[in-house]
């Protein structure tokens, strides 16, 4: 009987134990996601943040390449025409606009 006790005491114990590792495990696991989540989070602002500098600056060279396009065609004579490459910059440059744009807005 004293046996029978034992065991079962025991076995009472390891379930308790077992219980007590799973739920411990299941709050370290939670807290070390909110880490990894609020580590994510400040990394997407910053990327946010940077891209959206990025296209600042960018959009400020698009329009000084705007002004200098403008002038040059303004004063560009039929000898000497140097718009055509202007506006391949041009285009180069709104295409990287556009491409950053879609990529913040896919962060947001």
């Amino acid at each position: 009987m004293l046996i029978a006790i034992g065991v079962a005491a025991a076995m009472m114990y390891t379930e308790h134990l077992r219980q007590k590792i799973a739920t411990d495990i299941a709050q370290q696991t939670q807290q070390q996601l909110q880490v990894v989540q609020q580590d994510y989070q400040k990394q997407v602002t910053q990327l946010k943040d940077s891209v959206t500098t990025d296209m600042k600056a960018l959009q400020t060279k698009v329009d000084s390449l705007n002004e200098l396009l403008a002038f040059t065609k303004d004063s560009a004579n039929s000898k000497t025409d140097n718009s055509n490459q202007l506006y391949t910059q041009l285009a180069d440059v709104k295409k990287k606009l556009e491409e950053l744009q879609k990529n913040l807005d896919v962060l947001k």
